[in-house]
């Protein structure tokens, strides 16, 4: 389940607790009480060990992406200064083949930029899903065993506000260091 599906979910969990909330012995089937908690997702992402090691393949790629790009630039930057410091000395077909070249390295800049930033943005979704994909156990053994009806994705649900003692992130956090072999 995506971190875009779990949060559609939640609004529809919204809307069913907001129901429940008016006859909680139909939503819950009897007189067992709805409790709610919440996860902080960029935490969980920022702070665990697993998200901090895709954080940093994601940060190696992006540093060799801003690096090949600034390569690009520099050489754009050269052709460029050759083409107006030649204005005067070179001849005109020399001046058209530095037109030229600028003008193939300005595509290929382009096309590099495009290029890389859907690399680093299929790499962020990949990085993203494998975490998901490790946690996602993790949160609904924690959500089982201490008896949540709900657990929400704290700031992409429509929430507002949560007590901070609802936010189980640092107990998911600390159960997904811990969890071995995911």
């Amino acid at each position: 389940m995506s971190f875009a599906r779990f949060t559609r979910l939640a609004a529809v969990a919204a809307l069913v607790a907001g129901v429940a909330a008016t006859s909680p012995a139909q939503a819950q089937g009897g007189d067992r009480p709805m409790k709610i908690a919440l996860i902080d997702v960029q935490r969980l992402v920022t702070d665990s060990a697993v998200g901090k090691e895709a954080l940093g393949r994601l940060k190696t790629l992006q540093d060799a992406k801003v690096a090949e790009g600034k390569t690009m630039q520099d050489e754009i930057e050269a052709l460029r200064r050759k083409r107006n410091e030649g204005q005067l000395s070179l001849a005109a077909d020399k001046i058209a083949e530095l037109e030229k070249q600028l003008e193939d390295k300005l595509i290929a800049f382009r096309r590099f930029q495009d290029d890389a930033e859907r690399e680093i943005n299929k790499a962020r979704d990949s990085a993203l899903a494998e975490v998901e994909r490790k946690v996602m156990p993790i949160i609904e053994q924690a959500g089982q065993e201490f008896g949540y009806t709900l657990i929400f994705n704290k700031f992409q649900s429509g929430l507002v506000y949560a007590d901070e003692a609802a936010d189980i992130t640092p107990l998911i956090i600390q159960r997904f260091d811990a969890a071995k072999g995911i």
